[in-house]
């Protein structure tokens, strides 16, 4: 009898170590893999969403984005528009389209969808206004480069 008691206490013993070592490394995958929104992490409210848009799926998720893939992170980005009486009508949440002109009269979209955050109170000067536009960081960097070469306008959505 002694030897059936010490198997089943051995197995015992196992068992309880291999179910430690997988919660141990189920609580490593969930930490690893995280929220996906930093912000919301930390208890913030999540940021309203403008009249007209779709609205997220029960999970939170963008119901139009394709399983398995991460939502594009915004930045704002300041941007220097040419015509500072065009700014002048914008206001924080309007959604704007950014063309860019060279001076060869070449012209082309560099933003679309970008959300006014802000429209700083510095006045119109002759190189144009400037305005704040919350979009993805490719965008930003895309913004950023044709304020270098190039006339920025922007259109009303």
């Amino acid at each position: 009898m002694r030897g059936g008691r010490y198997r089943l206490r051995r197995l015992v013993r196992h068992r309880r170590r291999a179910i430690a070592a997988g919660l141990a490394m189920t609580a490593a995958a969930l930490v690893a893999a995280g929220p996906q929104d930093a912000e919301g992490a930390r208890g913030h409210p999540a940021p309203a969403r403008p009249a007209g848009s779709v609205a997220a799926s029960a999970d939170g998720s963008d119901p139009g984005r394709a399983r398995g893939t991460r939502p594009v992170r915004t930045v704002t980005a300041p941007v220097r528009i040419a015509d500072g009486a065009t700014v002048g009508l914008l206001h924080p949440g309007d959604r704007v389209d950014v063309v860019a002109a060279d001076g060869r009269g070449a012209v082309r979209v560099v933003a679309t969808g970008a959300r006014v955050t802000e429209v700083p109170d510095v006045g119109a000067t002759e190189t144009g206004a400037l305005v704040v536009l919350a979009v993805p960081r490719p965008t930003a960097v895309r913004l950023a480069g044709a304020g270098t070469t190039s006339r920025l306008a922007v259109t009303l959505r």
